[in-house]
């Protein structure tokens, strides 16, 4: 191998990682920072580099959004399956269909094609790429209510089945000319989904057996766990089933199962998916040359603004008015159809197949990859906060270990550093509202580790290591988070001055408070207000209105909410 190749290749990565942090002071994805470092260092860039090996191409993409899925679904909590389990999947079947008929209306009209070719270009650019949403939102430091995130996580684990399923057929028709091909591709439908999520929750649960049986070095877990997950990527394509819907559901079935090592695995597997999304970005962006999209300029802004701003937001009307998602949330979904990597990954095929105009279709995919990622990627961040979909976030502990003794249980070692005002005046230790199974190990300041005692008093700069399980993590943060919330999201300017039980009675509210409901029955509970608002589904940061009083879910169990914010109108 030339070292040559290989010193290039590492300069690109760590030219991408060192432009990285650009992205979130401008506000634009990070992925569009590796597409143009991949294209600058291309045929018509100053890189100069000739690469057009489509078939290696297609391997590298499928083994990295293969990384990059196990990951997200490793964080896809099963809870969020309650309200966004139904929608999404609405949104990623019927909706992918919708988005690719009406894609390929326009691009029959704009590019002049045949409109099996038309079909085929809706098909593949149908599907988005959440991933590469919740990358920049969480880079930006939102927090979405529970029902947007969920519905947006589940839908890009499970929307490329369908694109991926309509992209084979039309390929096969316009390849083969085979008119009974339609049976057929509705056959590998059923194989798709029902093989790749069969595939994915037993190979999950068998992931899970072996990691918890297996003891072994705690660096080999993160390995273990990815191997065969891509293990089971690759035998559910081999037998006809989705890798990709597998190894999603793969990985939520590993990241809701208690798995030994699980805080290091996650470390590992973040690394892991920014590694392959650098280098799958970075390698389709050498796969094309800005000269061959300029030609297709026009009618490809014609087509990505379409897709922008009609056909998304019509196809999320149409699946999601049902589910009981207000306009705000039906709004920020509908901007959301962020596209990334799928669509240029699936525009490999026509080419792979040797169709005509496959070039035009690969050219056209990316070039609505770029727009939708610079229009639509640096303005989702503004738009989440003024559609106020905000929720206040508990702290985050800087480093979560894992103890991996029988004795400790789920228990694990947890270091919070105390910054912000709050932590301003010292506090004595004894006066820290922790929760539950939750006790201080140690207290750093000044690189010392000192003895914690109820008498000890923290302030801002120290290091509070904590014992603590998982299930206390957002009570132990709201205890330690010293930082002041942007005022929108101020814990009394969000809630409210009261806190109420979800049980709590409207006539009881009345003489407590001196208001009338007079809309809706006294014995009617707050937390039955809220089910009737949400079609039975709250989240927190859900609104009931009653008169000159808003009602604002402040914490939810199951389908019902537990806690009530009252705030009174000025």
């Amino acid at each position: 191998m030339d070292p040559t190749f290989t010193l290039i290749g590492a300069l690109m990565l760590v030219f991408s990682i060192v432009l990285s942090p650009l992205s979130s002071r401008v506000g634009m994805p990070v992925l569009l920072v590796f597409l143009a470092v991949g294209m600058m260092m291309g045929e018509d860039g100053p890189g100069g580099i000739q690469f057009n090996n489509f078939e290696l191409a297609f391997l590298i993409a499928n083994l990295s959004l293969a990384v990059i899925l196990l990951d997200g679904g490793m964080r896809t909590r099963v809870e969020t399956f309650r309200v966004g389990l139904r929608p999404a999947l609405v949104l990623a079947t019927l909706g992918v269909a919708l988005t690719a008929g009406g894609a390929a209306i326009v691009a029959w009209w704009v590019f002049d094609l045949h409109w099996m070719m038309a079909l085929l270009i809706g098909a593949i650019i149908s599907s988005t790429d959440a991933a590469a949403v919740f990358s920049l939102l969480q880079g930006r430091g939102l927090h979405l209510n529970e029902r947007v995130s969920a519905t947006l996580e589940i839908e890009s684990g499970s929307n490329d089945p369908m694109a991926i399923f309509l992209t084979l057929m039309l390929v096969t028709l316009i390849g083969q000319h085979e008119q009974g091909s339609i049976l057929s591709g509705l056959i590998m439908l059923v194989q798709q989904f029902g093989i790749g999520a069969a595939a994915g929750v037993l190979g999950g649960f068998l992931v899970v057996e072996l990691a918890n049986r297996m003891r072994l070095t705690p660096a080999l877990y993160p390995l273990l766990v990815g191997a065969a997950g891509i293990s089971v990527f690759s035998a559910t394509n081999a037998v006809g089933g989705s890798g990709f819907l597998a190894i999603y559901l793969c990985g939520v079935v590993i990241g809701n199962r208690h798995v030994r090592m699980m805080p290091m695995i996650l470390q590992v597997h973040d690394g892991m998916a920014w590694l392959a999304q650098l280098c799958l970005f970075l390698m389709l962006g050498l796969l094309v040359s800005p000269s061959d999209l300029i030609p297709l300029a026009g009618a490809g802004l014609v087509l990505a603004l379409a897709l922008i701003l009609v056909i998304r937001p019509l196809t999320v009307l149409i699946t999601l008015w049902p589910f009981g998602f207000n306009r705000r949330e039906l709004g920020f979904i509908s901007w959301v159809g962020l596209r990334g990597a799928v669509p240029i990954v699936l525009a490999l095929f026509p080419i792979i197949a040797d169709l005509p105009d496959a070039q035009l279709v690969f050219h056209a995919a990316f070039f609505i990859v770029l727009v939708s990622l610079i229009v639509q990627g640096t303005t989702m961040a503004p738009l989440a906060r003024k559609l106020r979909l905000e929720v206040p976030a508990a702290e985050d502990p800087y480093r979560r270990l894992p103890l991996d003794a029988p004795a400790a249980g789920d228990h694990e070692l947890m270091l919070f550093p105390l910054r912000g005002k709050g932590w301003d005046k010292p506090r004595a230790l004894g006066q820290l509202r922790l929760p539950e199974n939750s006790a201080v190990a140690g207290v750093f300041r000044d690189r010392k580790c000192l003895q914690p005692t109820k008498d000890l008093e923290v302030t801002a700069g120290d290091m509070l290591a904590m014992f603590a399980t998982p299930s206390v993590l957002p009570d132990l943060g709201k205890a330690l988070s010293g930082r002041q919330a942007p005022k929108h999201l101020a814990e009394r300017a969000f809630f409210g001055d009261f806190v109420l039980n979800g049980d709590a009675l409207l006539g009881d509210v009345e003489q407590v408070y001196g208001i009338e409901f007079d809309e809706l029955p006294p014995e009617l509970s707050l937390a039955e207000c809220f089910a009737k608002r949400t079609k039975g589904h709250p989240v927190v940061g859900d609104t009931v209105i009653l008169g000159p009083v808003t009602l604002v879910a402040r914490a939810t169990e199951a389908d019902r909410v537990t806690k009530v914010g009252l705030k009174m109108d000025a």
